[in-house]
């Protein structure tokens, strides 16, 4: 009994995890992320986080800029929020607020 019992507690999610390491090295040389040992290696290392680090990496293969809605940085502000002003990001080619208050000089 106690043989059947550890087998089940061990045995299945190895099983689970060995099946998940298997998948990913196939499935990444099927779509390109080369190389497949790397992310086989990933998926076994870090069990169960590293075949979703590989999910989410594979899902950047199929990324297309032109249906992106936040590409250049726009995002939507609700009307209550609009007159709040934002910290400058690298690459921000707005005027500083005090700079802009100068036209009424």
């Amino acid at each position: 009994m106690r043989i059947g019992l550890l087998a089940i507690i061990v045995g299945i999610p190895l099983a689970w995890h060995l099946g998940l390491t298997a998948l990913a090295y196939w499935d990444a040389g099927r779509v390109g992320l080369e190389p497949q040992w790397k992310w086989a290696a990933i998926t076994f290392g870090i069990p169960l986080i590293g075949f979703f680090i590989y999910i989410f990496e594979r899902s950047e293969l199929s990324y297309d800029p032109e249906s992106d809605p936040y590409r250049g940085h726009n995002v939507n502000i609700h009307p209550s929020r609009a007159d709040d002003t934002s910290l400058p990001s690298r690459g921000d080619d707005r005027l500083e607020p005090d700079l802009e208050e100068t036209d009424d000089e």
